[in-house]
């Protein structure tokens, strides 16, 4: 899997769970976000630290994992 390049995952850093760079704001929180219908504008607008293209990151990350996941029928 391809990890984009404004997203990382530390150790140290909320326990591993894939960040902004540079941040502590977890990919999650941002897919949430936009799950729950705000808009970029709004999502900018609340962390004037983030640009457009970390939001892009955050829904690459989340198209790369879903592209990897697979699902057995038992």
């Amino acid at each position: 899997m391809r990890i984009p390049e404004r997203i990382e995952i530390r150790n140290d850093v909320m326990g591993g769970k894939p960040c902004i760079a540079g941040t502590r704001i977890p990919v999650y929180l941002i897919l949430q976000l936009m799950g729950a219908g705000e808009t970029q504008a709004v999502i900018l607008a609340a962390y004037p630290q983030l640009t457009h293209a970390d939001l892009q990151a955050c829904l690459q990350y989340a198209a790369e994992i879903a592209a990897e996941e697979s699902l057995i029928a038992i």
